[in-house]
């Protein structure tokens, strides 16, 4: 119908509000209508407050009787921080409920839809189902696999370089798409680099509206006690990933910092990735931006953990085979070897172009 489309596109967009606040719950909006007239709204604004349809239905107080809801999630029907949002439903008298998708959680996943309907109401489940799939991509996959959506993001020139061969990269790309860059790190959980970035850039990796995590993989612990990524930290803010090759002594000077440090399995001479990445999950981390450098980079591809690549391509060219490129270690020998990826968007960022390509 073209106003349950209409009404749940309301609804999404309200459910974008959320985007960066919410993990590692979903981004959730919700609208009802009464009579034609939205006479309410609501989105989950922040981990551990209201639900968008409870927001909602406070809104509309009494006038919720009879109406119809839109709701981008299926309502929730178990205990989490807040009680279940399908109850509410219930209670409020709504008749009639259309969702975009019902909830992958296993504690919800059509529960509700089944409760609503034996309770009378009119239930509709689809309407702009693949938008908010899109839009709850890393909460999917998390509650699904209980690892993180991984985004790998990368700067180069257009053939394919992240810096000179002396090592200098500042900068790649324009500050109009450098400031975007730092922008999207508001969407995720964790940014994660290896020690080598941390060793040649003395990176902050903050994000501009949130304390994000951040992740260090450093098998030997090698980070120095006065990097930069250390400033202003809050308690468990900084994560570093080692194996057994880490000092005793340099770990329980670092955790009486207030920094988290994981002990990994190694593989290749490196941190497990996948191990680490499952730990994190178990942490609360459902998304991850990775930010360097190339061996980190090909290192998760090579693993299968990259859901999705940002390439932000500069228009210009280094034209030295020995300066680094973006990725290495995939160790490829024909090109029906080589990694294929869905190109999804092409943005024109500044002086820039940013690619989005999916796994």
């Amino acid at each position: 119908m073209p106003d349950d489309i209409f009404y749940m596109r309301r609804a999404l967009m309200l459910a974008g509000k959320g985007r960066g606040a919410v993990s590692p719950n979903p981004m959730v909006g919700c609208v009802i209508v009464k009579a034609g007239r939205i006479i309410a709204e609501g989105w989950h604004k922040g981990y551990g407050g209201d639900h968008a349809e409870v927001e909602a239905l406070k809104q509309a107080g009494i006038k919720a009787k009879g109406s119809v809801m839109y709701v981008t999630l299926e309502p929730c029907s178990h205990w989490g921080h807040t009680p279940p949002c399908v109850d509410a439903v219930l209670a409020a008298g709504i008749k009639k409920v259309v969702m975009a998708m019902t909830d992958p959680n296993r504690l919800t996943n059509g529960k509700s839809a089944a409760k609503l309907r034996d309770a009378g109401i009119d239930v509709v489940v689809g309407v702009c189902e693949a938008d908010a799939r899109a839009m709850n991509a890393p909460f999917i996959k998390y509650i699904s696999t209980k690892t993180p959506f991984v985004v790998a993001k990368t700067a180069q020139t257009l053939d394919g370089r992240i810096a000179t061969r002396s090592g200098d990269s500042k900068w790649i790309t324009s500050e109009t798409s450098r400031a975007f860059a730092r922008g999207k790190r508001n969407d995720f959980d964790a940014i994660l680099a290896g020690i080598g970035t941390v060793l040649a850039d003395d990176p902050g990796l903050e994000a501009p509206a949130k304390a994000i995590k951040k992740i260090v993989l450093d098998s030997k612990l090698r980070i120095p006690v006065n990097a930069r990524l250390f400033k202003g930290a809050q308690p468990g803010q900084v994560i570093i990933a080692v194996t057994g090759k880490a000092s005793e002594a340099r770990i329980r000077r670092l955790e009486k910092q207030g920094v988290r440090v994981i002990l990994c399995p190694e593989k290749n001479g490196r941190v497990d990735l996948k191990a680490l990445f499952k730990a994190l999950a178990k942490m609360g981390i459902a998304s991850i931006l990775i930010e360097g450098g190339a061996a980190v980079i090909g290192s998760a591809l090579k693993a299968g953990l990259v859901d999705e690549l940002n390439v932000y391509i500069a228009p210009r060219i280094i034209g030295d085979d020995k300066a680094r490129p973006s990725v290495v270690g995939l160790d490829v020998m024909k090109v029906s070897q080589a990694k294929d990826f869905q190109l999804t968007a092409v943005d024109r960022i500044g002086l820039d172009i940013l690619l989005t390509l999916k796994v």
